[in-house]
């Protein structure tokens, strides 16, 4: 396997999730929604395990990322490095989190002026007549884990006289990942 790059995306994944300003701390995030067409937005990586790749980050329980996730477990994390040129685009499997121990000790993790963000009383994309109608929950919130487990990991570095890539899938039946270089 390509082993000088998988370190690098790795270690770059793992940085995402400690360090503030690391670009790989946000991510774009897709989902297919029931009617079919592609979801996007923006997810912040709070954790990652280098032994299996698994992602993690949180949302509102009542987003309609849940409600894709449940229809379709599919789905995709799009990564971008401007300073070193590199992509990193990510297809796997994502399962909400349903261990209430798991999701408390995230939720106690969580600064108290971030976790007003889960406590509003209508759904998120909501309708509201202007911004200072939010209203929020005095006890309760609706905070969640979503797991992404890869099994498709594409990696892209930009760089002169040749971009490079590679494609690692994870092993079937087995532990570990392969890996092949493509056409950029």
């Amino acid at each position: 396997m390509n082993e000088h790059y998988w370190q690098e995306l790795k270690e770059d994944l793992q940085q995402g999730c400690s360090k503030k300003d690391h670009p790989f701390r946000y991510a774009t995030f897709a989902t297919l929604g029931l009617d079919r067409i592609p979801r996007l937005r923006t997810i912040v990586l709070r954790e990652m395990n280098p032994e299996d790749m698994e992602l993690l980050f949180y949302t509102d329980s009542r987003s309609k990322k849940i409600l894709h996730i449940k229809e379709n477990k599919q789905v995709s994390l799009l990564f971008y490095n401007p300073d070193k040129l590199m992509q990193l685009r990510i297809e796997g499997i994502a399962i909400q989190e349903k261990d209430p121990k798991i999701v408390q000790q995230h939720r106690e993790g969580v600064a108290a002026s971030s976790r007003k963000d889960y406590t509003t009383k209508a759904a998120p994309g909501s309708e509201i007549g202007n911004p200072d109608q939010v209203e929020y929950l005095d006890r309760g919130d609706f905070f969640t884990l979503v797991r992404i487990y890869p099994f498709k990991i594409e990696y892209l570095k930009l760089k002169r006289p040749t971009h490079l890539r590679v494609r690692y899938s994870k092993v079937k039946d087995g532990d570990g990942w392969k890996s092949e270089f493509l056409v950029p």
